[in-house]
């Protein structure tokens, strides 16, 4: 009954409003926040302010229809999906577009009849396609099966249906039919937007039968034009238990001319035969991309088998990158525990070192071997540096985590938890907090006073120590044997600076001065004003001169902005997640954040496509130059200068 009389109330309003006359962003150089509705529809947006948003779905100007809708995409209130349907039949296409995004995002099966409903009826292609990925967003089995039958030879809509069926993933529905139409649509004759959906698709699915689709996915990997495709195909080869899959993967490893191929190929040979692949692995460790050499180092970590033990060695000594060499040192550890001579290398190395990362990871690689346990939990809680601290918390957490663990130290383990929950460090109570949430690890029987775990709680300040703040809440909640209460949110503290958009150009872009190279990124002003402007701030600020790119993952991100250096840095404020219709494609930058609403400082490059992260994580920029830079950049590399173009 409110929105009825919302919706009287704006149409008398809009009546006595003109039309905006044209649309802002066709300016050269100015962006759409010159428009003040605009702003106070984004402002809204920030403010999560559903009831006021609303009225704007039901104005005359189809320009404002389209930015309140896009605006519930980031908000994601289920009291709006009735509003947003209506608008599926709204005249203007950027309306319809911005509506089904936002029900999409929403992903609740309620709005699934009206997205099918509509499906048949759009002429828009645009449109049609993304009405296909929402109806994956809020798939019931009705919506697959849709999905599964549907047609169109229109490159676009097959698109969409490709990146429906890849949406559906995480539904637990019955895809046997759909595993059959995802493998004509990864066919080449179709876009390569058409194929990475159908790839990814294949590949993400949980317990998909592709044993019927071996050709064709042997062919993708093998020679599909598109890298981003190859990528996701050699991963889906990994459902397939067959030499003749192996010996594809193989094959990958030794010749693809992309090092990202190489890498999940090399990752999805995890179940083939160690001794048919092990030089392959083994000459990896030298690539010239630290990406591959470090994936190989992984691999032979989890993978290789005690006999491989001095030659491992003999690969860590050897090894001239100090990441490949440390991941080696842990993977002799691991075949050989007690191993007295290669726990002095170690500390010797750690001695030596004055790269902390370094000294991270050799902390990481005691953690093979949980006699070494007192020297990791001497530097965990000697103060000397966050980075060391929250490596060597880890290090003392998988040990307490390892199925081999040693009865006779399960006290000593007892006392070293309850010191980090006591500790104030951030990240060594949110880690320690972690471990004792682990219903197999039995500690609240060691705690049956776990009152300290509140008072812990307590003393954290939010919003900078949210992440903290939630992992012991969820471990409170765990010793009271109680369900967890709704998650705590983010105050809103932090508005969008308007002063700050309002001088940037639309196509606004950032260089980035590193050891390894330049890079340029483009910031996306008009969709995520909010992030955008706290990173402009805090570039004329000079914030993020000096520090370091902290976290890189083999064929996923890199990962800078923390003032602390371990991933567990920030702001004494938090952002509003901003989720613009924007895909993580190669090269684009996002926030970091520890659930919805949660971002700060710290952001991301992606090295690949990585639509897992669409729609979850606010994406502000994408490099337009350097990407070859980004490609080679290690743990510990230095973002020199961040500087605005003028």
């Amino acid at each position: 009954m409110k929105y009825f009389f919302s919706f009287l109330i704006i149409l008398c309003v809009a009546a006595c409003q003109r039309p905006l006359q044209h649309n802002p962003t066709t300016a050269t150089g100015v962006n759409k926040f010159t428009d003040p509705e605009i702003r106070a529809i984004y402002t809204l947006q920030d403010e999560r302010k559903t009831d006021s948003l609303v009225l704007y779905l039901h104005h005359l100007n189809p320009v404002y229809r389209a930015e309140a809708a896009l605006a519930f995409a980031s908000v994601q209130d289920k009291k709006v999906i009735p509003d947003l349907s209506n608008l599926l039949k709204d005249k203007a296409v950027p309306v319809r577009k911005s509506a089904v995004y936002a029900l999409g995002q929403i992903s609740d099966p309620a709005a699934e009849l009206a997205l099918i409903e509509q499906a048949n009826q759009e002429a828009a292609p645009a449109v049609q396609a993304e009405i296909l990925e929402a109806i994956g967003k809020c798939a019931t089995q009705k919506g697959l099966d849709f999905l599964t039958i549907f047609v169109s030879p229109d490159p676009v809509i097959k698109a969409g249906q490709a990146w429906g069926l890849y949406r559906t993933n995480v539904k637990n529905l019955n895809y046997v039919k759909a595993v059959a139409t995802a493998t004509q649509i990864l066919l080449t004759q179709n876009s390569p937007a058409a194929r990475l959906g159908a790839a990814h698709f294949l590949a993400r699915t949980p317990g998909l039968d592709l044993s019927g689709q071996v050709v064709p996915i042997i062919k993708a990997a093998q020679s599909d034009p598109s890298a981003d495709v190859r990528m996701a195909a050699a991963q889906a080869l990994g459902k397939i238990k067959t030499g003749q899959a192996a010996a594809t993967l193989l094959q990958l490893v030794q010749q693809d001319p992309d090092y990202r191929v190489q890498i999940n190929a090399l990752r999805t040979l995890s179940n083939a035969d160690f001794l048919q692949i092990k030089e392959a692995v083994y000459k990896s460790l030298t690539h010239k991309n630290p990406n591959v050499a470090l994936a190989a180092a992984d691999f032979l970590l989890a993978q290789a088998p005690a006999q491989e033990e001095s030659r491992l060695l003999a690969s860590a000594q050897s090894a001239s990158n100090w990441r490949v060499r440390s991941t080696l040192y842990g993977a002799v550890l691991k075949l050989h525990p007690n191993n007295t001579s290669v726990q002095a290398t170690i500390r010797t190395l750690y001695a030596q070192t004055t790269n902390l990362y370094e000294k991270a990871a050799l902390l990481s690689a005691l953690s093979q071997d949980m006699s070494a346990y007192p020297f990791i939990q001497k530097v965990t809680f000697s103060g000397a540096s966050p980075v060391l601290a929250s490596y060597g918390m880890q290090a003392l957490a998988d040990i307490r985590s390892n199925k081999a663990f040693p009865p006779a130290f399960k006290d000593t383990f007892v006392k070293i938890f309850r010191q980090a929950i006591a500790s104030e460090d951030r990240a060594i109570m949110g880690i320690a907090a972690g471990v004792l949430q682990k219903p197999e690890l039995n500690f609240r029987a060691a705690y049956p006073d776990y009152t300290f775990l509140k008072t812990a709680r307590d003393k954290l300040i939010l919003p900078q120590d949210m992440e903290t703040y939630l992992e012991l809440d969820k471990t409170i909640n765990f010793f009271a044997g109680t369900a967890s209460a709704s998650a705590a949110q983010n105050p809103f503290n932090h508005p969008i600076d308007w002063q700050v958009i309002q001088k940037l150009p639309r196509q606004q872009q950032v260089h980035l001065t590193t050891p390894k190279g330049n890079i340029t990124l483009q910031l996306f002003v008009e969709e995520a004003p909010g992030s955008v402007a706290n990173f402009v701030s805090l570039t004329q600020a000079g914030f993020f001169n000096g520090k370091n790119f902290h976290r890189v993952v083999p064929n996923f991100v890199v990962q800078g902005g923390d003032p602390r250096g371990d991933g567990w840095g920030g702001t004494d404020y938090s952002l509003r997640s901003e989720l613009a219709d924007l895909r993580y494609l190669e090269g684009y930058v996002g926030m970091a954040s520890a659930g919805k609403d949660t971002e700060s400082c710290q952001w991301f490059i992606t090295h690949s496509p990585t639509p897992h992260l669409d729609g979850r994580y606010t994406i502000f920029a994408k490099v337009t130059a350097g990407m070859e830079v980004v490609h080679q950049l290690e743990i510990g590399d230095k973002l020199i200068k961040v500087e605005l173009v003028n």
